[in-house]
């Protein structure tokens, strides 16, 4: 291992409880070791232990799983009542400390108007008698209590109820209860969620949510006496020596409702600011608590505290290591941590372990191939968010997210075994086959690397002179080193298996002349060309300028505003040109599954820094010097350009058709991401 490195793999202690490095995988929403999603209550979860038993046996030092809520979100069940689930931790427990890791707990007192409700579950709440019948199942209005009313984050046309005492003391009692079990348990220590990311109690203690006029409301110490109460009550309950951490978020980065500051951005903080953060910081570490782990945002800037690509690595170490001066206790800093970055800071006493999460989704064994020096196996996290937290939102809208993703958090678009294990896992073949894979993108590179771990001889037939497909293009912006390390990735990993041939600058006309067994086409997709005056003579296809084939001008207009278009835009900004955006729709980025922490981020950023941006707006041509469109009240208008940039989708380009031995997957089969193209890769690729 690099000396670089060396600080992460010192001993630390939380409390009296030492961990054996500095490295901590942070919690993930669907990670809970009570389950996230179960309609007959809570079960010990599993898939979620054989999760944290792999990553411990891969040499992370500290383990907090995803939130547990005290209260069942169906039925109503309070955590501590269910006995036997803490029966099975126990026995979790024992088999986490035979690797040396340590494991944390982490309680959530809830969402709030944080809550991410559903169309449907929206039309319930908003019908009187629909919420009064399903209240004995699940009761809205207690899942969107909040300090005080105000509207829903994501339905702002619903306002929270404010929560009673009563509901208070209730969940502070559900607090302490709960953490004796877990510390009966064997559990290390339990994390309080939390003053961070504008859940629950992060809204009483920011006076912009909290307009409460009793002792939980108005004053620094009221609006912060939930968080320290719970700490209290836990370590009355748990003893003075059992560790408390507690998930907090330094700034805001708050402008208002719905309203997110981006990097760099001159704004008013209306959230918690600097200032009370480092009076916070202290107070919360003398009411109680033994760790800070730290980040930034709420969900109004959701993508301060799930980073997409567009952040900076390391978005939060500077305020994190700020506000490490004002305590005594062990901070950890979250969010796009890199390992080289994080162990100078450690070193350097600015913090005292990172905090990492969706890297572990992906590889489990990141920190092993660290220590073996294996940097290059490493697979990438692309921060797409597309497997493990595709909460999405579009104007008119709430959580758009499809049912069988709320019920399954914490996936990855790259890895499938990721909490899936029972679906995804690599068998070997019953026949040794041979098989043609037509095409050298991520679906055809997936599909060989599988294949050839089940014991097939595969081909790879890649027209071009190089391996990567549209994902290339896709690449290609300066914000998209990830995306180009996980092509090199890919490139590299082929090479492993004598079994793969790769035939670069070979087309394949008929898939009948290959004498393969099987055949797997992922041959992707073609840009639409909508039939509108001048785009053909004028207009320049997305992927010829990602692939730079063709350049464009200092006035660019891009047409579409979905995500291709939208992160063309932003690359154009960086580059210091002036784009501008004509959409349809009459929000951008309408596609479903797409998190609502990458297209806020990419809303905000226009926002901020006056982008401009028309919706419902229609494309009537395309001049040399420009583009006339149409607006949603019929005013036809010109938008003088250097450029204009197409990006009005894809439509599939599959050589052949699906036959017995012939499988389409990806672009090539329904335009889609990479979740889809390398997770239908497995659901073909395992059957042959």
């Amino acid at each position: 291992m690099s000396a670089n490195y060396d600080a992460l793999f010192t001993p630390w202690k939380i409390g009296n409880v030492e961990i054996k490095n500095r490295i901590v995988m942070c919690p993930m929403g669907g990670t809970s070791l009570f389950g996230w999603f179960e309609l007959t209550g809570c079960g010990f979860d599993k898939e979620a232990a054989k999760l944290f038993l792999e990553r411990a046996n891969n040499n992370v030092g500290l383990i907090i799983p995803g939130i547990a809520p005290l209260r069942d979100t169906f039925w109503g069940k309070w955590l501590w009542q269910n006995k036997q689930m803490f029966k099975e931790l126990k026995e979790f427990m024992d088999e986490i400390h035979k690797t040396g890791a340590k494991l944390f707990i982490q309680l959530t007192a809830g969402m709030g108007r944080s809550w991410a409700i559903t169309d449907l579950v929206g039309k319930i709440h908003k019908n009187k008698v629909l919420r009064t019948l399903v209240k004995p199942i699940i009761d809205t209005n207690h899942e969107l209590m909040s300090p005080s009313a105000q509207p829903a984050r994501w339905a702002p046309d619903i306002i929270c109820p404010e929560m009673t005492k009563h509901h208070i003391e209730e969940i502070i009692e559900a607090f302490a209860k709960t953490a004796k079990l877990c510390r009966d348990a064997g559990v290390d220590g339990v994390e309080v969620h939390a003053v961070h990311e504008g859940y629950l109690l992060d809204q009483f203690a920011i006076e912009f949510y909290n307009k409460r006029t009793d002792e939980y409301g108005g004053s620094f110490e009221n609006r912060y006496r939930f968080a320290a109460e719970i700490v209290k009550a836990i370590k009355a309950e748990c003893g003075e020596d059992y560790p408390v951490s507690l998930r907090y978020s330094v700034e805001s980065k708050l402008k208002g409702f719905a309203e997110g500051a981006v990097p760099g951005e001159e704004y008013v903080e209306v959230g918690r600011n600097m200032e009370e953060s480092e009076r916070a910081a202290k107070y919360l570490q003398d009411a109680g608590y033994d760790m800070l782990n730290a980040d930034n945002g709420t969900y109004d800037s959701w993508y301060w505290a799930h980073p997409p690509m567009y952040m900076p690595e390391n978005c939060n170490l500077e305020d994190v290591a700020h506000i490490k001066k004002f305590v005594d206790i062990p901070v950890v800093c979250a969010g796009r941590m890199s390992p080289e970055v994080g162990a100078e800071a450690v070193a350097e006493g600015k913090i005292d372990a990172i905090g990492v999460a969706r890297q572990f989704l992906v590889d489990p064994e990141w920190i092993t191939k660290l220590i073996e020096d294996r940097l290059e196996d490493i697979k990438p996290c692309i921060c797409c968010h597309a497997g493990c937290f595709n909460f999405s939102s579009t104007k008119g809208h709430y959580n758009t997210q499809d049912l069988s993703d709320t019920m399954g958090l914490a996936r990855c678009a790259l890895n499938p075994e990721t909490m899936q294990s029972k679906k995804y896992s690599v068998k070997p073949a019953k026949k040794q086959k041979r098989v043609a894979v037509i095409g050298g993108g991520i679906g055809g590179m997936e599909s060989a690397i599988l294949l050839a771990k089940r014991g097939h001889k595969v081909t790879v037939y890649e027209k071009s002179d190089k391996l990567g497909g549209v994902f290339i293009a896709a690449s290609a912006p300066s914000f998209k080193e990830k995306d180009r390390d996980l092509i090199a990735w890919y490139i590299r990993e082929l090479t492993k298996y004598p079994s793969i041939e790769v035939k670069l600058n070979t087309e394949v006309k008929d898939v009948k002349s290959l004498g393969a067994d099987e055949v797997i086409v992922t041959t992707g997709s073609t840009p639409n060309v909508i039939p509108v005056k001048g785009v053909r003579e004028y207009g320049i296809e997305a992927c010829d300028f990602l692939l730079g084939n063709k350049s464009v001008g200092e006035r660019v207009v891009i047409v579409g505003g979905g995500l291709t278009g939208c992160e063309i835009a932003y690359e154009l900004y960086l580059q210091g040109k002036q784009p501008t955006i004509v959409e349809m729709q009459d929000d951008l980025i309408t596609t479903k599954g797409i998190c609502l922490a990458n297209t806020s981020f990419l809303r905000d950023f226009f926002k901020a820094n006056k982008v401009p941006v028309h919706l419902e707006t229609a494309l009537s041509e395309v001049h040399e010097d420009g583009v006339t469109v149409r607006d949603k009240d019929g005013n036809t208008f010109k938008i003088d350009s250097d450029s204009v940039i197409m990006s009005t989708g894809y439509r599939s380009a599959p050589l052949a058709k699906e036959s017995r031995h012939v499988h389409v997957i990806g672009d090539a089969y329904k335009v889609g991401n990479l979740r889809t193209v390398i997770w239908q890769a497995w659901d073909v690729c395992m059957k042959i």
